[in-house]
């Protein structure tokens, strides 16, 4: 797919990987949907980024835990700008908390935001992405490949996305590929001190920390020349999961 003037709605663009990947597509002459929801103001810093660099982007604030909210999002979007040629489901939310820990309220939370959210946004996007051939990638996790114990239901909703990406590439395909992207130590948790974070760098094969840029890559490479590949989680970990 060439990228240049075509439209992508980011969801999570506001911080994090997010926000690189917004700038990233931007950088490739795409005009950009910044999603957030209560970081308004990164997600506007980020969209005058891409304006200041001479690119087109938007900020839609859209609660995605809202079943409507979702569903809306893809619509206002191709209203702006004329279409949506591309998906990046990338809002979640990693909440630390064992089996004993998580309430029926916090399994919703995360569940809804990291599993519904990403099915019900890109089921509103198909009017658009099928006559544009989209793509649609979706950002999950080395946790849903491997069980954490200490993120249970992040762990279980990011193994869901995983078979939502196999799901939606067999039900959309030949029109639009969908596949998905699972970082590993790639921008750790704030809260994390020193020692966590050279725990990691240890416990991984290429001994360092992932950077967004590892995985702007991996995207890029699913957008602009991954023409024959859908429904695959390409795994962007340092080697993690050989341990």
């Amino acid at each position: 797919m060439k990228l240049d003037t075509r439209v992508a709605l980011v969801t999570g663009a506001g911080h994090r990987l997010g926000r690189a990947i917004a700038l990233a597509l931007a950088g490739r002459g795409m005009r950009v949907a910044v999603h957030c929801h209560r970081s308004l103001a990164p997600a506007e810093a980020t969209a005058q980024e891409i304006r200041a660099g001479g690119g087109d982007a938007v900020v839609f604030p859209a609660d995605l835990g809202d079943s409507a909210a979702a569903s809306g999002l893809p619509g206002a979007v191709a209203e702006r700008f004329g279409g949506l040629d591309v998906l990046i489901n990338s809002a979640g939310v990693m909440v630390r908390a064992s089996v004993e820990q998580t309430s029926a309220a916090l399994w919703d939370q995360i569940v809804d935001l990291n599993l519904r959210a990403p099915f019900l946004v890109s089921q509103a996007a198909l009017p658009w992405l099928r006559p544009a051939r989209g793509r649609i990638v979706n950002l999950a996790d080395v946790g849903g490949l491997e069980p954490w114990p200490g993120y249970a239901a992040h762990s279980v909703s990011k193994a869901g996305i995983v078979m939502l990406t196999k799901v939606l590439a067999r039900a959309l395909a030949p029109e639009i590929t969908v596949n998905a992207i699972a970082p590993g130590a790639v921008l750790p948790p704030d809260d994390w001190d020193e020692s966590a974070r050279a725990l990691l760098v240890r416990t991984t094969p290429l001994q360092r920390l992932g950077e967004p840029a590892d995985v702007t890559a991996a995207l890029l490479y699913l957008l602009e020349q991954g023409d024959y590949v859908t429904g695959e989680v390409l795994v962007v970990d340092g080697g993690r999961l050989l341990r």
